[in-house]
This record gives C-alpha cells, structure tokens and sequence, in this order.
C-alpha cells in the first residue's frame, strides 16, 4: 500500500469538515453582527414629557375668624372676650352655618408689661387678648358670601383681624382625577414624540420605560384660591426604528 495515498484519503475528510466548520464560523459571525445591529437599533429611544392640566373647585374651606380685645382687669377682659365670641356665632348661625362646623379656640391673653413691651407703663391698657373662631365646611359659596358680609361685625364693635386673608380653600378630590389625567398626560407624550419621530423620518415604537410625575395642586391665581389647579407631568421613553 502506498503511504502518500493513505495520507491524501484521510486528508480529504479532514478538509470537508475544515470547510465546514469554516462556513458555520462565517454564518454565526453574519447572525451575530445582525444581532448586534439590532440590539443597537433597539438601543435608539426618545424621552418626551406629557402634560395634563385641569381645573376644579375647591371642596373644603378653613376660614378663620380672628378678633382682639383690651383692658387693664384681666376678668373684665374674659367677660369681653366671651360677649364678642358670642355675637361672632350668633353672625355665623344668621349666615346658615351649623354648629358642628364651628370651632373656638381658648383666647390667648398678652400682659405687655410682664412682656417687657417698651414704655408699657404709658400705653393706655395692659393687657391684650386674642381669640380666633374657625368655620370648617365644604359649603365654599356660603363661605365665600359669609366673608362679604363681615364688616357687620365691625359695627358691633368687634375688632376683626386677618379675617379673609388667611382663609384656606383646599380640594381633596384627586384620586378621583388620577385615572384620566394620566391617561391625558401619556397621550400627550405620545403626541409629542409622534412629531420628533416624524422629523426625523423614524417610527415610534413601544413605550421603553415611564414615569409618573407628582401631581401639583395650586391656586389657579392669588384672585381666585377656591379654584384649583391639578398638575401631573409624565416621563415616556418610546424605541425608534428606521
């Protein structure tokens, strides 16, 4: 037998399986640079923001009603202060409100000269009282009008302080709104990212990742605090392809 074509037969297998170990290595090569290219093609995103804005009436109003007194006796103050704590019910019974939304708070008594106030000894009285009552309702229109007529108190001679300006007008509805305004503020993002995508002749694909914003509530302006303005923004991530 001779030993050169014992060699040039067994060669043979070994080029056929070289051959195909060779196209195998060369196809995994195309599918993983094609692989690559898609993970980068995914890797193409736009991050847009949705705005959703709305607003609502305020359902629930704190108005406090803040009087002073003075005197030199100390007990004929807290006789004074009870008499004018009585008439300001009395105007918040005329006015419709009931007794469970009506709170008094203790009066707190100030003694200027104890206070070491300067030149207490010339002012004309010592001591100083200050009691506050509080309205706490849902009825806003009744608040809003009560407030327009208290100038009332004035002429039975009670001396009001900060009577409408500290007012609080509050609204508690928001989870009721939560569902459509992120809704509303999701469509918008798209509508936003729809038009990037158009610009830059891609298509908008899946959401990639979203996040919601935290929703504002505010004055709709310093004029008007019992209407509220609702605020959400939301983050949308969207693929782009070709």
């Amino acid at each position: 037998m001779n030993p050169s074509r014992g060699i040039a037969a067994g060669a043979v297998p070994a080029l056929i399986l070289g051959a195909f170990v060779c196209a195998g290595l060369i196809g995994l090569g195309y599918w993983a640079t094609q692989g690559a290219l898609a993970v980068k093609g995914l890797e193409r995103s736009v991050t847009v923001k949705g705005l959703a804005e709305r607003e609502v009436p305020a359902d629930i109003a704190i108005w406090p009603i803040t009087f002073t007194e003075v005197d030199n006796d100390v007990a004929a103050l807290y006789d004074s202060v009870q008499r004018q704590t009585t008439l300001v019910l009395d105007f918040l019974a005329e006015q419709g409100f009931t007794a469970d939304a009506i709170s008094t708070a203790p009066p707190s008594i100030i003694d200027r000269q104890a206070q070491g106030y300067a030149n207490a000894a010339q002012l004309p009285f010592r001591y100083t009282a200050t009691a506050t009552i509080t309205v706490y309702t849902r009825d806003i229109e009744r608040v809003r009008d009560a407030m327009t007529r208290l100038a009332s108190l004035g002429q039975r001679g009670i001396t009001i302080i900060s009577a409408g300006g500290t007012a609080q007008f509050l609204f508690t509805g928001l989870n009721d709104l939560k569902p459509a305004m992120i809704e509303a503020a999701t469509r918008n993002a798209r509508e936003v990212a729809d038009k990037f995508a158009a610009d830059s002749d891609s298509r908008l694909g899946k959401i990639r990742r979203a996040s919601q914003g935290l929703f504002s509530i505010a004055d709709r302006d310093s004029n008007t605090p019992y209407i509220k303005k609702v605020r959400v923004v939301s983050t949308v991530e969207y693929y782009l392809s070709d």
